[in-house]
């Protein structure tokens, strides 16, 4: 098969095909004597493989990781084990990230009511780092906390 129907069956762009090639995780396919390429059922198998692992939000070092092992290069699946042990940790890791950004845009979304000018904005007034007056703060200092350093008293 060529580029676009190996693409097609995969869902990706022919593009991204020649990319997994440059970047050693695809095998280089035949070639025609017109210089196209052709593609058999083992490059299907690997893009499919490489497709799900992306799916997974696997690195590329994550993924020729795997497919050297599924090439032959451990005797069990232990190793298999411990890559996605330390994927699970990244991905973790990254969702704990995520939920310290997400509290801290909704503690700034209570810096503003929505009825005041945009000059008078608490939102913006924040990330101009001027806001002293949102409840949020009014809230940590009454606890006897610090205000929050991006925090700007003027």
């Amino acid at each position: 098969m060529r580029i676009g129907e190996l693409a097609r069956r995969t869902g990706c762009k022919p593009d991204t095909v020649r990319y997994y090639e440059k970047e050693g995780l695809l095998a280089e396919p035949a070639r025609t004597g017109g210089n196209y390429r052709l593609y058999d059922a083992s490059h299907l198998a690997r893009l499919t493989f490489i497709r799900n692992c992306r799916a997974l939000e696997m690195n590329l070092d994550e993924i020729r990781a795997l497919t050297a092992l599924k090439d032959g290069a451990a005797g069990d699946c232990g190793e298999v084990n411990v890559l996605l042990d330390a994927h699970i940790d990244r991905i973790a890791e990254r969702i704990a990230r995520l939920q310290a950004l997400s509290d801290q845009l909704a503690a700034l979304r209570q810096c503003c009511t929505g009825a005041t000018p945009v000059e008078q904005c608490g939102i913006m007034r924040e990330l101009e780092g001027r806001c002293a007056g949102c409840a949020r703060y009014e809230r940590a200092e009454a606890k006897g906390g610090k205000t929050p350093a991006a925090a700007g008293k003027g």
